[in-house]
């Protein structure tokens, strides 16, 4: 099958969200004299990938995950601080760190150039999400940016990915391709949405037990040559 258009997850897909989360989650604990050691940074994560997959579950909202991740981390650590704040301060941290993973800005403009309509199709926090594609070099291959936060919906549903086939708009949904890294929101969504998907693995982990991509790929050249 040829794809006209092609979703693209936001972290760990186009952008180094561990690099970022970590730049960041530091300067929130280095400002309130908190460890900043691997078990604490790794805490956090746990914590955080945890309420993430909630909201993709719709368990939370998304404007309970900053909050309350922070919350936990602080009760954890036995140190008071207004989860609120720090969120606030997270986020605005977040947004200056634009870090894309090795080649991704080549894949994209490798697509771009080849005629394929891309646009990203992320769970994030808008501020922090905006932020960092603006910084990221992406913008002239990129033609939008669906940030669930900002559509009354989210990554997996079905809802979601309607909003973004009318705008974009995509009248033939068999060309549409959803491409990311995570089961929960971006396979689970492509399935919902009824296009096929394509698993982003260059780490190679261990598939889902019952959840089937159409397409597995390492790399991104390994996404190039299925994609052209």
């Amino acid at each position: 099958m040829s794809y006209d258009t092609i979703l693209l997850d936001a972290d760990m897909t186009l952008f180094d969200f561990d690099r970022s989360e970590h730049e960041a989650l530091c300067r929130v604990l280095n400002a309130r004299g908190c460890p900043t050691d691997k078990e604490t940074t790794d805490a956090y994560v746990r914590i955080n990938w945890a309420l993430w997959d909630d909201y993709a579950k719709g368990r939370v909202t998304q404007e309970e995950i900053g909050p309350r991740r922070f919350q936990a981390l602080f009760a954890l650590l036995g140190a008071e601080a207004d989860p609120e704040a720090c969120n606030r301060e997270y986020q605005a941290a977040l947004a200056e760190c634009g870090y894309l993973l090795p080649g991704a800005e080549d894949f994209c403009r490798r697509l771009f150039h080849a005629g394929k309509t891309l646009a990203i199709a992320t769970n994030g926090m808008p501020v922090s999400q905006w932020g960092r594609f603006r910084r990221s070099g992406l913008q002239p291959y990129i033609r939008r940016m669906f940030v669930s936060g900002e559509m009354g919906c989210r990554k997996p549903e079905r809802a979601y990915f309607e909003k973004i086939f009318a705008e974009l708009p995509v009248p033939d949904k068999r060309r549409c391709v959803m491409m990311g890294d995570s089961f929960p929101s971006d396979i689970q969504g492509g399935v919902n949405a009824g296009i096929d998907t394509i698993w982003y693995n260059p780490n190679r982990w261990p598939g889902h037990e019952t959840l089937r991509p159409t397409y597995e790929v390492y790399s991104y050249q390994e996404a190039l040559e299925l994609l052209l």
